[in-house]
């Protein structure tokens, strides 16, 4: 089944503690503090891969997590980074946190966005040794790596997109043009995720063409999830408004589409269109007349005896300029990050002293009681372990 969405949990890696030791060899009976740092938590990145067509896969894994960083060591030994992890998508891949905000489009091939960092690594002892403070005998834990859930919806990239009712005839049409396989059957609804076909001229020249689901009227509202189906549309430069003159007005049905395009947004309703009259084997006689400059022509069609495919073929590549075709999709950027980083630093910095816990900073009587148990919970603190703040000494409740 076709997934062109996909929610998933990511948190990328911890960053390691910082490592409270001190220099002993013979013959260096002082040799001071040598305690590593740590290393920093893998990322969590997106990566726009071209041979991937949906979202089965996140769709099967929806829970991420990158590596956590290594812990330093004596010796001033940094510890290991942790493994980002790479999650492969499809091109045309939109990225939403929570609150339905825009993370990332990965629109190009190769395109990446980091949508987790990992933690920061923790300073080890050596890293607070001054000449008042000799043998420090506390170091900084490792920081947590961000944690959120995101949603993937996958925006198809296709040069033309072929659209209409349901049962206008559009899967046979893409069938006889393209080599794509659309299940095709005479009822309504066949189709019921999007399909891509190349279509190639004769001289080598080759176009990607979407079979969208068919839309119904009240699909801007949602109406059959017209909502999912139009964002597909997005990305194509042409439309191919395949309309069925034995359902009614051909001009009526075209109005009603355009509509539900208008409503819809998202410069749909400004794109070019090729009107298909399908089903010419029926035998209907009927014409299409409607002065708008958008229609860039009108083919009348069958996609069971394959009349006028020639004539549809050669008006498709005729309306699809061949400079446009190789760019690849106008303005889009290879990923756009809009999300707020939240704030790094605190006012009070927590430390782990090889007796318990540590808290730094300046005004420490100020401090909020909840936010200094979160940062030690953070950190990795437990109940019953001793923490010092100030000049008090308390037990983590």
């Amino acid at each position: 089944m076709f997934q062109d969405r996909a929610r998933i949990q990511i948190e990328a890696g911890r960053g390691g503690d910082g490592a409270i030791a001190f220099r002993r060899e013979k013959y260096v009976p002082r040799g001071g503090p040598s305690g590593g740092d740590g290393g920093r938590g893998g990322d969590v990145v997106l990566l726009a891969d071209p041979d991937r067509r949906d979202l089965a896969t996140p769709e099967r894994h929806p829970h991420v997590r990158s590596g956590s960083g290594g812990h330093g060591e004596g010796a001033n030994r940094t510890g290991a980074d942790g493994t980002d992890v790479e999650i492969r998508v499809p091109v045309g891949t939109q990225v939403l946190d929570e609150a339905g905000r825009l993370i990332a489009d990965l629109a190009h091939p190769g395109a990446r966005a980091v949508v987790a960092r990992g933690g920061r690594g923790g300073a080890g002892n050596r890293r607070f040794a001054n000449p008042r403070r000799q043998a420090p005998r506390f170091a900084e834990p490792g920081l947590p790596g961000e944690q959120l859930s995101i949603e993937l919806r996958l925006k198809l990239l296709a040069d033309a997109a072929l659209l209409g009712f349901p049962n206008a005839g559009k899967s046979s049409l893409l069938r006889q043009i393209s080599n794509a396989e659309p299940k095709v059957a005479g009822y309504p609804f066949t189709t019921l995720a999007p399909v891509l076909g190349t279509v190639e001229a004769s001289y080598g020249r080759q176009l990607v063409v979407a079979d969208v689901p068919g839309l119904l009227e009240g699909a801007s509202g949602g109406a059959g999830l017209g909502l999912e189906f139009l964002a597909h549309l997005e990305r194509a430069r042409l439309f191919i408004h395949v309309i069925d003159p034995t359902a009614g007005d051909p001009v009526e049905q075209f109005t009603t589409i355009d509509h539900e395009l208008r409503a819809y947004g998202g410069g749909l309703v400004e794109r070019d269109q090729l009107v298909v009259l399908s089903k010419a084997d029926l035998g209907v006689s009927t014409t299409f007349r409607l002065a708008d400059s958008r229609v860039r022509g009108v083919v009348i069609a069958s996609g069971v005896t394959g009349q006028g495919i020639d004539d549809l073929m050669r008006a498709l590549f005729d309306c699809m300029p061949e400079a446009a075709a190789e760019t690849g999709p106008v303005e889009l950027a290879d990923f756009l990050v809009y999300r707020p980083r939240a704030p790094l630093h605190r006012p009070f910095r927590v430390l782990r002293a090889d007796d318990g816990w540590l808290i730094t900073g300046r005004a420490l009587d100020q401090l909020a009681e909840a936010e200094v148990e979160a940062a030690l919970r953070e950190a990795g603190a437990r109940t019953g372990d001793v923490v010092t703040l100030g000049d008090r000494v308390l037990e983590l409740g």
